[in-house]
């Protein structure tokens, strides 16, 4: 931390250092891409730095204006947004740093050696997939085919083919297929939670409340809950409003069922066949989403002595990057270096999916990308689970 401290004291703007007045927050999206993407393609070695809450006026002094504390937790997660929308991966941690009292953040880019680095699926009308930037002279500065050219040419003279790595799930021999079994989704706590509340409010909506109708619903809630359980007398629109919670309020019986009493454990391993190391790897997957189809976006609360309890951050920061969208899920993982001639796994704690009966029989494909510092191009290709 305190290099840290000492580059935000000491620095001035420069082709590996840029400062930023204001946090990006999620309006600046845009602008943060565009700024990650300059400084990774820049003509300089080791670690880059974008210092926001510090600027230079044009008179060459500093100003210091403090980032909330807000801006660090996650939200945005500036890490995931460049796993999205940047290719190859990039390794980024942003954190708080002090300075004479005030809160800087500073966002550390990790050392880039597999350039150019580009957009990787269109983000908004003026931040297009393949558009590529380069800090220069302290700007960020389009690149053009003659730029892009030579940066290709240069990663193509020091670089070795992807034919030599193969992907796969393992076993005695690499397979490209993987049968996963399914589950009924139905069994879900939350949803059969639901369904009794349900049965409440049908019994309440069906009249005007009276004697009868109370009996009715004292009988259903016993024979739902047990008799151990005591009757709150609730009204439609209040059981109604409990019903809207109830996901929220499952949440972690919900996770226990998907992720550790149903659980599909998922391993992938990368054999490099070729006689160099493969250098700072990382693994991309796309899969398609659907309603059947869970993947746990961090591991489950452990379930002890009838509560769920935090799992430790070592062992969260073990299990795979892992981003919803309404239509894929993406997943990516740090690989480092990949010996000649050697099997690695690729989850430290493998994926963890569930699948509902409604896929039985069906197939999804699983696209890959492997990047490394030292390949000629991509390892690309396809797997498929079979449910």
């Amino acid at each position: 931390m305190k290099h840290l401290v000492n580059i935000v004291r000491s620095a001035t703007p420069s082709t590996g250092i840029q400062f930023r007045a204001a946090a990006y927050g999620t309006a600046g999206a845009r602008r943060y891409l565009r700024d990650v993407l300059a400084m990774a393609n820049a003509s300089v070695d080791g670690t880059r730095y974008i210092i926001v809450g510090a600027d230079y006026d044009k008179r060459g002094n500093k100003t210091i204006k403090q980032v909330d504390s807000s801006d660090f937790t996650g939200k945005p997660s500036y890490q995931a947004l460049a796993n999205e929308f940047i290719e190859p991966p990039i390794r980024i941690r942003y954190q708080p740093v002090m300075l004479d009292g005030k809160r800087i953040g500073v966002y550390e880019i990790g050392d880039c050696q597999d350039r150019p680095y580009m957009m990787r699926i269109d983000h908004s009308e003026t931040l297009r997939r393949g558009d590529a930037y380069m800090r220069t002279n302290n700007k960020a500065v389009k690149m053009g085919r003659r730029q892009l050219q030579a940066l290709f040419e240069q990663k193509f003279r020091e670089s070795v083919s992807a034919t030599s790595i193969e992907i796969g799930f393992p076993g005695e021999i690499i397979h490209k297929d993987h049968k996963v079994p399914i589950c009924d989704l139905s069994e879900l706590p939350s949803l059969i939670a639901g369904a009794k509340i349900g049965q409440l409010i049908k019994i309440k909506s069906g009249r005007k409340s009276s004697g009868s109708t109370t009996m009715v619903a004292r009988l259903t809630h016993a024979r739902l809950f047990g008799s151990d359980s005591p009757y709150e007398d609730k009204t439609a629109d209040e059981l109604a409003a409990e019903m809207e919670q109830i996901e929220r309020e499952y949440r972690n019986q919900d996770e226990h069922f998907l992720y550790e009493e149903n659980v599909e454990k998922m391993q992938l391993v990368v054999y490099n066949q070729g006689d160099e190391p493969i250098r700072d790897a990382s693994l991309s997957l796309v899969m398609p989403n659907h309603t059947a189809f869970y993947v746990a976006s961090h591991l489950p609360k452990l379930h002890k002595n009838d509560r769920f309890v935090d799992r430790s951050p070592a062992e969260q920061s073990d299990y795979p990057s892992v981003r919803l969208t309404d239509d894929a899920i993406q997943v990516s993982e740090k690989l480092g270096d990949i010996p000649p001639g050697e099997v690695i796994e690729v989850f430290d704690a493998p994926l963890r999916l569930c699948v509902g009966t409604d896929l039985k029989g069906r197939k999804f494909g699983i696209q890959y990308s492997l990047f490394a510092q030292n390949l000629r191009a991509p390892a690309r290709g396809k797997l498929r689970l079979l449910f």
